[in-house]
């Protein structure tokens, strides 16, 4: 099979970078790009991010996951401890985040450190869930095989006579990563495959080193 893509080529020009416009922190100005999408972008999901981790069989692996919150601190979602994810996370906690935003030509790339969040703040958000999510934590060993379809929802099905009337508490395996960012990207397409790229690093002192890097 074989099929050739060389002609898939997209001009860019819907805004541009400069150093000029942008703030100190590059927490700040992903919380303005972050409300740009959601005025203009026309992004269904725009809290979609992008989570790359280093499996325990040595392979990078990248999987899509919702950003829940974010603060100064970082980047928080929410998963199965003992998932593949969880399980990368928990021997190797560097990772990286990245957003795409095609409709306004953007990307934000992030490198940071995840952490496990406080359980009350995991408790905190499993509370507000809909039912049926909660549901899906308890019955969900994510990432392991599984015989059928009709083996999880019978699962399901099971966890939901045991919580009939009764409050469901969140599995201790399931809640929050935090990730704190060590280093953020910003990229704006721009027309000849000139693109803008400003990188925000931490420094020792916890001050953001700017560059601008080559397209």
């Amino acid at each position: 099979m074989e099929s050739d893509l060389s002609n898939y080529r997209k001009n860019y020009q819907k805004s541009e970078l400069s150093e000029e416009g942008i703030t100190d922190n590059p927490m700040e100005l992903f919380q303005k790009w972050f409300y740009e999408v959601e005025e203009f972008g026309g992004d269904t999901e725009v809290n979609a991010m992008a989570v790359s981790t280093i499996g325990i069989d040595g392979f990078p692996k990248t999987r899509m996951v919702l950003l829940k919150k974010y603060t100064w601190e970082g980047f928080i979602f929410f998963t199965n401890y003992d998932s593949e994810k969880g399980k990368a996370i928990a021997l190797n906690p560097n990772v990286c985040v990245s957003f795409f935003w095609p409709n306004i030509e953007r990307q934000i790339i992030i490198k940071g450190v995840a952490e496990k969040l406080s359980e009350n703040l995991s408790d905190g958000y499993f509370e507000s869930r809909p039912e049926g999510s909660k549901l899906g934590a308890w019955a969900s060993d994510q990432s392991e095989v599984v015989p059928s379809r009709d083996f999880l929802d019978e699962r399901l099905a099971s966890f939901e006579k045991k919580f009939e009337n009764k409050e469901i508490v969140r599995p201790k395996y399931w809640g929050g990563i935090l990730v704190k960012p060590v280093s953020i990207e910003f990229w704006q397409g721009r027309p000849n495959r000139m693109h803008d790229r400003i990188r925000y690093t931490l420094q020792e002192d916890y001050n953001w080193k700017i560059e601008r890097l080559a397209p």
